[in-house]
């Protein structure tokens, strides 16, 4: 057993040895960790073609095998003596290198399938055990095979410093690892004693290694390392005249059985940018595969009474478990600029390894790629996690680095998903709940904002801006998306940012009565067809009754948005009336607008403010001795001066409205499928779309063609 088995000719060509070593690698004769023939395997160079359907039938052969030979256990093993064979080796290229690479890549192949045709929830199919005969050689660390694998595969990634020679290893680590944690994409929602072996493993491992992990997949979203094409890296993977892995199109992945899953088109820019660099976007999103994990943990037993409904034992379990503390997320939140280290100043360490990053750098990296949903999600966890990162962004003088491309994504709202939409409101709430940023963006002037299409906006100020986008999305959102947690996001930041309103430009004063003028139509409208359906169904019938409670309830929430609005003027006439002759302006030339509501029980109040102003300056127009026509330019000149004396006489001061952030009670509901969606739609990696329980999706009909090859082919047999 433990002999390399022969090759099928004395001489036989490259392609066929590859060939009948695949064959031997997914048969029915199981080969020990100790056999040369794990050695020969991974020294191939790689280079054949399969069709998909050579790789869909060996893939088959395999699942039907590896429960006998355990072949995909120990190609992991040897997968991770070549990673700890690789790190000891500080010499540059070796053909260690391209045995990590091979067998990452050929155990991606074949995990990935069994994962996908996994029948059981616990993943039985893939055997990660082996023969009681057997053991793992030269390891003293617990036995367990997939906590012996991540281990290796993460100490790598965390400790082994990124270089020419090292680049693909370190891709195609982290590609393994997608794989890998790729179980949770059968999972129909996260939920308590769901298990997925490589990722629960990852979880339990040291903090000294956790946090070098998060470094490291950190650093290399700041770096953004490119693919080196300068040569060196071509003979890194050859010896003599043999051809290299990447002498041809690309390397393993683009020649050696050419799984849909995987495609190796880095080696050339997928874009002009100069940011493109697939290594940094890969290792952001295994970063939040990781951070945003969450393993629930029960309390106490589940309800004896078995004839309880799944739901009502569902809603039992999630009020009696906690959920395991994620050292990943931990970290992220823990992280602490290098350039200073604040908790350390004031004597205050934290306990334990601490991630230490050049914030400089992640600040700028971040404003470069928020385009990209992913780094929109990373700008959320920090802002939302790490106090220390929200705090060195709120002092930053060039907020708009960040907020510029935020404001052009939500401008363009109809090209984003509602999941973006809702995550960029998210980081402007949170933001908004500082008063320091609230007065620093009105206090940045803009030269032009070239990708504003509506009018020109020339010399306006960073808060302007967000107001006018806001409200802007609060309209599209009214036509298009109806979604009462967008507006109101929308609407909570606009009332956060209203007291420190300064200078708020004619456009965007403009745009915010327009917003109430707008909902009060609605609500008007919707008042009246209510009142319609009352007279006309005289709730006589239960249909009649549940269409007059689903109006009324609208009704309501409509009235909330209005008194919102309403609330977010009076702020700004109470607390910063002076600086904004502009609001003035606007309300005094729409003022009819607020006449229908005067004596509405929920707005009397806060109108009486705005009429007392109005009162005010309307009072001070009729007393100003005016030759000619009145124009805009002399109605706010007056407005000006006589705002100079405006001292607040007959307002009401009602509490500011202060909204704040705070996640639901099981976040895990929406970003583990929020995090798959993306790393589908971004990745390059496939999954077979049948077996996604995770959210739901299209199977169109061509998805069906692996089956029906593998059907096709079943009666064939590799070449042995």
């Amino acid at each position: 057993m433990g002999a390399v088995p022969s090759t099928p000719r004395r001489r036989a060509r490259p392609q066929e040895t590859a060939e009948y070593l695949i064959g031997v690698f997914v048969g029915d004769t199981s080969y020990p960790l100790s056999s040369e023939f794990w050695q020969k395997l991974l020294e191939l160079p790689l280079t054949l073609q399969w069709p998909q359907h050579r790789v869909v039938e060996a893939c088959q052969i395999f699942a039907q095998n590896n429960y006998q030979t355990r072949h995909l256990a120990k190609i992991l093993i040897h997968m991770v003596s070549c990673l700890q064979e690789s790190a000891s080796t500080s010499a540059g290229p070796s053909a260690v290198h391209m045995k990590a690479v091979n067998a990452a890549y050929i155990s991606s192949i074949f995990l990935k399938y069994l994962i996908e045709n996994s029948k059981s929830d616990n993943f039985e199919e893939l055997y990660l055990s082996l023969d009681e005969d057997e053991s793992i050689q030269n390891d003293d660390r617990d036995q367990n095979i997939v906590s012996f694998v991540m281990h290796g595969v993460l100490n790598y990634i965390g400790t082994s410093e990124l270089s020419p020679h090292t680049h693909l290893l370190h891709h195609e680590l982290l590609s393994f690892m997608i794989v890998a944690f790729s179980t949770q994409l059968c999972g129909s929602s996260p939920s308590l004693g769901d298990v997925h072996p490589f990722i629960d493993a990852a979880m339990v491992q040291e903090s000294v290694l956790v946090t070098s992990v998060v470094r490291r997949l950190l650093l290399n979203y700041i770096t953004r390392p490119r693919v080196p094409l300068n040569g060196a890296l071509q003979p890194v993977f050859s010896e003599g005249r043999q051809s290299g892995v990447l002498q041809k199109v690309g390397s393993v992945a683009a020649n050696f059985v050419l799984l849909p899953y995987y495609t190796f088109n880095y080696l050339v820019s997928s874009s002009g940018e100069g940011t493109s660099s697939p290594l940094a976007d890969k290792s952001l999103l295994v970063l939040l595969v990781l951070i945003h994990y969450r393993k629930c943990v029960l309390l106490e037993e589940p309800l004896e009474n078995k004839s309880e409904s799944d739901a009502d034992l569902n809603l039992h379990q999630k009020v009696n478990s906690n959920f395991a503390v994620n050292p990943y997320r931990t970290a992220l939140e823990t992280a602490r600029d290098i350039e200073f280290d604040r908790v350390d100043v004031e004597g205050n360490a934290h306990s334990g390894p601490v991630v230490r990053l050049p914030f400089a750098s992640l600040f700028d990296s971040l404003g470069m790629c928020l385009n990209d949903e992913s780094s929109v999600l990373l700008l959320y966890s920090l802002l939302h996690g790490n106090s220390d990162f929200l705090e060195y962004v709120l002092v930053r003088t060039d907020l708009d680095t960040l907020l510029m491309p935020v404001l052009e994504m939500l401008y363009n709202a109809s090209k984003r998903t509602s999941n973006q939409i809702y995550m960029l409101l998210i980081i402007l709430l949170i933001l908004s709940q500082d008063s320091s940023f609230n007065a620093s963006v009105h206090k940045l002037i803009l030269p032009s904002v070239p990708w504003y299409q509506e009018r020109l906006l020339h010399n306006t100020s960073l808060g302007s801006l967000m107001v006018v986008i806001l409200i802007r999305t609060v309209k599209y959102n009214l036509s298009k998306l109806r979604d009462v947690y967008l507006h109101t996001n929308c609407l909570a930041t606009l009332a956060n940012m209203a007291p420190h309103v300064h200078r708020l430009s004619a456009y965007a004063s403009q745009r915010l009565v327009s917003l109430f003028d707008m909902l009060s139509r609605k609500y008007t409208k919707l008042a009246e067809l209510r009142n319609e359906k009352i007279h006309k169904l005289k709730a006589t019938s239960l249909e009649g009754e549940s269409i007059v409670e689903d109006m009324s309830t609208e009704l309501h929430i409509y009235t909330d948005f209005l008194r919102i609005v309403l609330e977010i003027i009076n702020a700004i006439l109470t607390y910063a009336l002076p600086r904004n002759p502009e609001v003035i302006y606007a309300i005094m030339h729409r003022q009819e607008v607020f006449q229908p509501f005067k004596t509405h029980p929920r707005f009397n109040e806060l109108l009486e403010n705005i009429y007392t102003v109005l009162d005010f300056f309307n009072s001070r127009m009729d007393a100003q001795q005016m030759d000619g026509e009145w124009s805009v330019e002399k109605v706010l000149q007056v407005i000006i001066i006589n705002c100079r004396s405006w001292h607040g006489e007959g307002m009401k001061m009602f509490t500011q409205l202060k909204f704040t952030y705070e996640q639901e009670n099981h976040p895990e509901e929406f970003f583990i499928p929020y995090v798959w969606q993306l790393l589908l739609s971004q990745s390059g990696f496939t999954f077979n779309r049948a077996a996604i329980n995770l959210f739901p999706v299209d199977i169109p009909m061509q998805n069906a063609y692996a089956e029906e090859t593998a059907d096709a082919y079943q009666t064939e047999e590799l070449p042995v």
